[in-house]
């Protein structure tokens, strides 16, 4: 018998790369976007959840962050409401459950990457509903795999990436803030990891998952136009000359060696990642 998967959010840009390893895989997936399972209806969840399914990945999420602040129902409703639901189901049909979550669940006030067992201290309203989804979770199951990740981008969706290459068609001299500091994760690893926890089906629990290394914005998108021959002119600025509606952690570095240790994972460097992205892109 294969093993079965159901996705949620099967449109957003970690659904579309656990889309693109699918076919690659041993294992049966059924895709769900939000137009064809809205995971924000009891109902829809309950009629879509069966016995047949062995995992559920829950890709679909509220991931608007400035907009959360003056969407905390909306916010709430996806990322904590949704999950509870989404976990219930689980339970109820033997179904592991495998949540990403988010580095916004710290404050950014540490000095050394976070492990899993830190202290969670939420600035945003984003931030605050992924941590009450995750302890929804947690409550409900013991089956599941929590991953925590940062700064996700890839070839599909809307992501810093896009956004730095669209804006060199357009500038050539862009600000990009210099004190934040975190680790860009391409989201095709991150599918990769998802179907290794799938594969080895042991371990339950709490994760963090990101590439190796650190940067922060401005290095991030340094690399982005040295590597893809852009002529652009970068300025560093601090935080505080580019305010947005959600605060941000200024530092949330994540440790992966719960991971590596539990499931003999390598982890590539984030550079390494880019360089497969931007192939993958052009």
């Amino acid at each position: 018998m294969k093993t079965k998967v159901l996705v949620t959010g099967a449109n957003g840009q970690l659904g579309q790369c656990l889309q693109l390893l699918a076919s690659q895989s041993d294992f049966e997936f059924t895709f769900f976007s939000s137009a064809s399972l809205d995971i924000t209806s009891k109902k829809n969840i309950n009629k879509t959840f069966n016995a047949s399914y062995n995992f559920c990945i829950n890709c679909a999420a509220y991931t608007a962050v400035d907009k959360a602040e003056s969407e905390e129902d909306k916010a709430n409703l996806i990322n904590n409401i949704a999950v509870k639901h989404i976990a219930e189901a689980c339970k109820q049909h033997n179904i592991t459950l495998i949540h990403i979550s988010t580095d916004f669940v710290f404050n950014g006030n540490a000095k050394q990457p976070y492990t899993e067992i830190d202290e969670t201290n939420p600035l945003s309203v984003y931030g605050k509903t992924k941590l009450k989804g995750e302890l929804a979770i947690k409550k409900i199951l013991t089956n599941y795999y929590i991953i925590r990740t940062s700064w996700l981008y890839s070839q599909f969706g809307n992501n810093f990436l896009k956004s730095m290459l669209n804006l060199a068609k357009k500038r050539n001299k862009l600000s990009i803030v210099n004190d934040q500091i975190g680790t860009p994760t391409y989201a095709v690893d991150l599918a990769d990891v998802i179907l290794e926890l799938i594969k080895q089906n042991n371990n339950y629990g709490l994760y963090h998952y990101s590439n190796n290394g650190v940067a922060s914005w401005f290095d991030f998108a340094n690399a982005i136009f040295t590597k893809n021959k852009n002529n652009i002119k970068l300025e560093p600025i601090p935080t505080s000359a580019y305010p947005t509606a959600a605060k941000r952690p200024h530092y949330s570095v994540l440790d992966k060696s719960k991971l590596i240790n539990n499931f003999s994972i390598k982890v590539p460097k984030w550079e390494e990642s880019l360089d497969k992205c931007l192939k993958a892109l052009f």
